[in-house]
């Protein structure tokens, strides 16, 4: 049973399974599926969607809300753990001339889809660039699972431009961290109260990190570390974690991203193997143990976001759907191949040994898959009530993120094309 569980939540199948669920569900019956997401959970409470009533702020708490919102934070908080790994440590993977072509790479991974979404959307009109501008953003996602998974069917598990791909999608996942911050806040700005989060982290890293390794100093048995590990363990950070999300919610950033400020307080390993390898199962810092903890409960949340936020009726897709689409399918490999031939040939940074030119398109093809952050950040772009045609924009960009899977098939024909030699 236990292998049957490891290949489910290995390949993403519960994310899938949601996704599958809610759009069979929603052409079905799509009052019950709508009254399921929308579903109340606790009225004027301390969390959840803000109105105002009578001059005051009212949340409430929905079932969307506390995955979308609460639950995220942990999906997050994991990507957030490889890409504070990837930077911090010395043997970062986006440290040093090593991490410079896929770094331009990414860079063109998410100017190419912008500029091909943006533009098409110009063309097609002022009325639709208007209704879809604030997407701009969904078809830069890259989702680092899925890639990573069709990488090694098109690549094979030892080639270098698995790891290239690796790069680009970590390096993707730190940008969408930036971009969700910055550009789709989810109220107000009430900046003051990142002061909170950054206090509660801080207090943290000083406490229950900092202080003890001081205290430990000279002694090889570290006695006060291990108290603090022993007795202690993620604890303090958990706290710090709920008072950093609730200054998010508060700050009117999206809280989803609540925990960030929290996990380079966590102690960690002088190094790491990077993500997906399994010998870092075999590492005991604390903040590799955090992230083997919540590898499971993150693939049920990741089920029920598909379940809240893939249940798009099949009569939404219209011109939204096709712009994403196009972003990602068209804007994303031609951008990788473009800034990654820049950087490998006219700047002399080169490309891994074993890789070819030719392999940089079929790496684009891959990281156009979008469909987790696409997905999420089609939620925050559009409200619910943007229309185009008649057709809900929200909903239609979604379609365009689950379609993305079709990028799959088409890096795999690809790599047939451009005759990928398979490393094993």
């Amino acid at each position: 049973m236990y292998r049957v569980w490891n290949f489910v939540t290995n390949y993403s199948l519960l994310l899938i399974g949601g996704a599958v669920l809610a759009l069979a569900w929603v052409n079905l019956h799509p009052h019950s599926y709508h009254d399921f997401v929308e579903f109340v959970l606790i009225d004027n409470f301390f969390i959840g969607h803000a109105h105002e009533v009578e001059g005051h702020i009212h949340r409430t708490l929905t079932v969307h809300y506390l995955v979308n919102d609460v639950l995220m934070a942990f999906f997050f908080a994991i990507a957030a753990k490889e890409v504070w790994e990837a930077i911090i440590l010395k043997n970062g993977s986006l440290r040093g001339k090593k991490a410079a072509t896929p770094l331009f790479a990414t860079a063109g991974g998410m100017l190419g889809p912008i500029t091909v979404y943006l533009g098409l959307a110009a063309i097609l009109g002022s009325d639709t660039f208007d209704a879809v501008s604030r997407g701009w953003a969904i078809p830069t996602a890259t989702d680092i699972a899925f890639s990573y998974l069709v990488g090694r069917i098109v690549f094979g598990a030892g080639h270098p431009a698995v790891r290239f791909l690796l790069l680009l999608a970590i390096a993707d996942d730190a940008a969408g961290l930036i971009i969700l911050a910055v550009f789709y806040p989810s109220g107000e700005l009430q900046p003051l109260w990142l002061l909170v989060s950054a206090g509660a982290s801080l207090a943290t890293f000083v406490f229950f990190n900092w202080l003890p390794r001081i205290l430990d100093r000279g002694d090889q048995l570290r006695p006060v570390s291990s108290w603090v590990r022993k007795y202690l363990s993620f604890w303090p950070y958990a706290v710090a974690g709920a008072v950093s999300w609730y200054g998010f919610q508060e700050a009117g950033l999206h809280p989803a991203l609540g925990l960030l400020p929290v996990v380079p307080a966590i102690p960690h390993a002088d190094r790491a193997f990077g993500i997906f390898s399994e010998a870092e199962q075999y590492l005991t810092d604390l903040l590799n143990q955090i992230e083997h903890m919540l590898k499971y409960p993150v693939e049920v949340i990741l089920f029920f976001f598909g379940l809240c936020n893939a249940g798009v009726e099949f009569s939404s897709i219209g011109t939204p759907t096709w712009l994403v689409l196009a972003g990602l399918l068209i804007g994303k490999p031609v951008g990788v191949l473009v800034f990654g031939w820049l950087a490998a040939h006219p700047l002399r940074l080169g490309l891994p040994q074993g890789m070819r030119t030719a392999d940089l398109f079929v790496v684009g093809c891959v990281a156009a898959i979008g469909f987790t952050v696409s997905l999420f950040i089609a939620s925050v772009a559009f409200t619910g009530g943007t229309t185009l045609e008649g057709i809900n924009v929200q909903d239609a960009a979604k379609m365009g993120a689950l379609f993305s899977f079709g990028a799959a098939i088409i890096a795999i024909t690809v790599g047939k094309v451009l005759r990928v030699e398979k490393q094993q």
